[in-house]
């Protein structure tokens, strides 16, 4: 009977220091956060929820300009051959998965180089055997794509 007396004894000692410890935080708390300006969740939804363009039909009024949320300044340049070639085209190209020509492979890009470039590009942008369409890099234009078959080319004849 000791013991059982004992470990509630213990057990409520320590129930009672951690109802002062949650006493003394949640005062710290109120006293720390009073000073903060009142926090206006609707300002926050609204901002997030405004439209950032309108759709103008023929005949009606033309829509007010709304403020873009990204930057319409100039097209970003086009990345280099060997950046597409790095982020795209090395998992396959720098290992011959799925039968890919390895870049640096001079005898398997032999036949493919004589075809001409423009048979290269549009096995590249339509895909070929196991290579998917673009290589999956679907944000690459026509200009990267061939950026990036000058750079395997180079480096492979």
């Amino acid at each position: 009977m000791s013991q059982d007396k004992q470990f509630f004894t213990t057990f409520f000692v320590i129930m009672a220091g951690l109802a002062v410890l949650a006493i003394i935080l949640v005062i710290t708390a109120t006293s720390l956060t009073s000073e903060v300006s009142e926090y206006k969740p609707e300002a926050v939804v609204i901002d997030n929820i405004k439209p950032v363009g309108q759709v103008y039909v023929a005949g009606e009024s033309e829509p007010e300009p709304v403020a873009m949320a990204a930057d319409t300044g100039a097209a970003a340049e086009p990345k280099s051959g060997e950046e597409i070639y790095n982020s795209n085209c090395m998992a396959c190209h720098g290992t011959g998965a799925a039968g890919a020509p390895k870049m640096g492979d001079a005898a398997a890009w032999a036949p493919r180089i004589a075809k001409g470039m423009d048979a290269l590009l549009a096995s590249a942008t339509n895909g070929l055997n196991a290579m998917p369409p673009k290589g999956l890099c679907m944000a690459c234009s026509d200009t990267e794509l061939q950026a990036a078959i000058n750079y395997m080319v180079s480096q492979s004849k």
